[in-house]
């Protein structure tokens, strides 16, 4: 017999609920998040006579413990169900807004059971993989918390002593920040000679030394001076938050250190290695988003739907209309997108594509999107046939494909 079960999670509590396949209530119970509570969903399984292949699990999360603990004690089919999908199912049983933990349980249940044809199970990926996504999503965060710090930074900078903000490749290097620790306020440059500048750049290991002779002419020439208040009310600031963002961007570089050496342990490393334009943190993250599991995508269509790369489009009647796709992974967008954006740079076949969507589009992002989608589609071919991207084979089929097929009479 089979018996689907709906939990509805929280931090401190489960609530789940026991439906047969007639949609009958076998048990309804609220458990604890604590191993005590999930050992009692077992508890409960067991009086009702059940094996673990007889059940069939629904929850609307991927980032929990308690999906952990299902799958090491078992369960084969758990299916995590989107937010989304719960959210608006509320309405073909009740007109009210009126809902419980309880009846929010129940209802995941009644999808698994109603819906299970179109959903897929869950299953998690290997180690490594998840390792992989970790340092994805902590670059990332690094990322972010740095250019919101550098842009405060800059903004300041820019107020008092504006030449410091674009003396270097930009505010997000490690030699930058260093500048602005030892030369705060533009009178601390006044007698800097180039040896002593020379000095300064060994001892931070910058990479670039043939570069400091013309950024030093260019911090000597003359520029806007503010007022020595000014200075004093924005020299510290600056300096408080090179003393954050040094650490944050050492941080950074460790962990897309780490993040490479990972990578290249992956047995599909060689196929995202492949890719035009994807670079250290690219090529990671795009396998992060795949994952390990070739039935996961069963259709380049769905890794397209998935990333939000594809438009939505709404007919009925004589109406048609065609609309940006908001409900999707933003993260895989993004990275997807970028990932577009620099195939630019080595690719003949994305630049062709790429200046012909161009014209028909409203932005650089709606061409970058387009491409990107494109991009899925051949990605998502290399994956399910494990083999690395050929560009020259790419062309070659192309234009076997553009040419007309002959037509045979009889």
């Amino acid at each position: 017999m089979l018996v689907y079960i709906g939990i509805d999670w929280s931090q401190k509590k489960h609530d789940l609920c026991f439906l047969n396949q007639a949609g009958a209530r076998l048990a309804e119970q609220t458990i604890p998040h604590t191993q005590t509570g999930f050992s009692q969903l077992d508890v409960v399984r067991e009086k009702l006579g059940l094996e673990l292949t007889d059940c069939i699990i629904g929850l609307e999360t991927a980032h929990n413990i308690l999906l952990d603990y299902l799958w090491d004690q078992g369960y084969p089919q758990v299916y995590v169900l989107p937010p989304n999908r719960v959210k608006s199912s509320r309405g073909r049983f009740r007109q009210s807004r009126a809902r419980t933990d309880l009846s929010d349980a129940w209802l995941i249940a009644d999808i698994l059971r109603t819906d299970l044809a179109r959903l897929q199970p869950w299953a998690p990926d290997s180690s490594l993989t998840q390792q992989i996504r970790s340092r994805v999503n902590y670059v990332q965060l690094m990322t972010k918390e740095i250019v919101r710090l550098t842009n405060y930074q800059r903004a300041i900078l820019l107020r008092y002593y504006p030449v410091a903000a674009d003396l270097f490749s930009g505010l997000k290097t490690l030699i930058a920040q260093h500048f602005i620790r030892t030369f705060p306020a533009p009178e601390t440059t006044k007698d800097l000679d180039l040896e002593t500048f020379q000095t300064f750049a060994r001892q931070h290991a910058y990479t670039r030394p043939e570069k400091l002779p013309a950024t030093l002419a260019k911090l000597h020439q003359v520029h806007p001076i503010a007022s020595s208040e000014t200075v004093e009310t924005f020299q510290s600031q600056a300096q408080s938050l090179a003393r954050l963002l040094l650490p944050m961007i050492r941080a950074k570089r460790t962990a897309l250190r780490e993040l490479n050496n990972l990578f290249l342990q992956h047995p599909d490393h060689f196929i995202y290695a492949s890719l035009p334009g994807a670079g250290d943190f690219l090529r990671p993250a795009l396998l992060s988003k795949f994952g390990d599991h070739r039935y996961r995508f069963p259709s380049a269509s769905r890794v397209q739907a998935v990333a939000g790369t594809c438009p939505v489009t709404i007919s009925s009647g004589k109406y048609k209309s065609i609309r940006f796709r908001y409900a999707c992974d933003h993260q895989f967008r993004q990275i997807v997108q970028q990932w577009a954006k620099a195939s630019l740079t080595s690719s003949v076949w994305a630049n062709a594509y790429y200046s012909r969507v161009r014209p028909r589009c409203d932005s650089d992002n709606h061409a970058y999107r387009c491409l990107a989608n494109r991009w899925l589609a051949v990605l998502w071919r290399l994956w399910q046939d494990r083999k690395p991207y050929d560009e020259t084979y790419h062309l070659q089929q192309r234009t076997l494909r553009s040419q007309p097929r002959e037509i045979m009479t009889v």
